[in-house]
């Protein structure tokens, strides 16, 4: 039985944060990485999909484990699966025929840490 494991990009504690760190506007490539991320959540069932697989023993899940959840086929749920990995927010690891996905909580933690307020005005890291 093989195992391979995709390695997700993530969010960039140098990129996309960097910002929450010292207070500054994001540039560009800040902007775009976090974006991403966003996009990735901007569908309920992305956000629910991360909320099971985070709820789910051990905070990984099989892809035949989510799609009941969610009221939707294999290969949307696998769709929905492959945003979140390409934005950093699930890692994928495939064992035999099923792929398992886990929550990436640095990536969680650092885009908590973008859109979060110290209450003196800056950013909170």
């Amino acid at each position: 039985m093989s195992t391979t494991t995709t390695s997700p990009p993530g969010i960039d504690s140098t990129a996309a944060c960097h910002s929450c760190v010292t207070g500054d506007v994001l540039d560009i490539p800040q902007a775009e990485a976090l974006a991403q991320v966003f996009k990735a959540l901007s569908d309920p069932t992305r956000v629910r999909l991360v909320s099971l697989i985070a709820a789910h023993a051990g905070a990984e899940a099989c892809v035949c484990e989510l799609t009941e959840p969610v009221g939707l086929s294999q290969p949307t749920v696998s769709h929905h699966l492959k945003q979140l990995v390409e934005a950093g927010l699930l890692s994928r690891e495939q064992r035999g025929r099923w792929a398992y996905y886990r929550v990436v909580e640095q990536a969680l933690d650092q885009l908590a840490a973008a859109v979060t307020r110290r209450p003196d005005g800056g950013s909170h890291r």
